[in-house]
């Protein structure tokens, strides 16, 4: 997954925090395509070690395998979290809307746990 990191988020000039009572986010294609496909992999890699486990296989092999779980998907968050802040955060605080600014250190402090 080396280098999948430089892919753009923010590749539409749609806004991801409209004004709705609901927001949303709008990711292009390409990058709502490359999310699903990282969530899809780790979601097999945890069905592996799911497997591994019911096949008693070495607990180091599957804390190895757990790693790499929690790699993958810090990587699918520091994605998220690059686009957010790169169009819902730039945009509200535009709007004039600062909350937004401990809403993310909130986030963030939860994705650094």
């Amino acid at each position: 997954m080396a280098n999948q990191e430089e892919v753009v988020i923010n590749e539409t000039d749609d806004s991801c925090c409209s004004a709705d009572s609901e927001r949303k986010s709008h990711h292009s294609d390409k990058t709502k395509g490359n999310l699903i496909s990282r969530l899809n992999r780790i979601e097999g890699q945890i069905r592996g070690v799911k497997g591994m486990i019911e096949r008693d296989t070495y607990c180091d092999d599957v804390l190895n395998q757990i790693a790499a779980i929690q790699s993958a998907l810090n990587s699918v968050g520091k994605l998220l979290l690059e686009g957010h802040m790169k169009s819902c955060v730039v945009e509200r605080i535009q709007a004039g809307e600062s909350e937004v600014i401990d809403e993310l250190l909130i986030t963030v402090n939860k994705l650094m746990k």
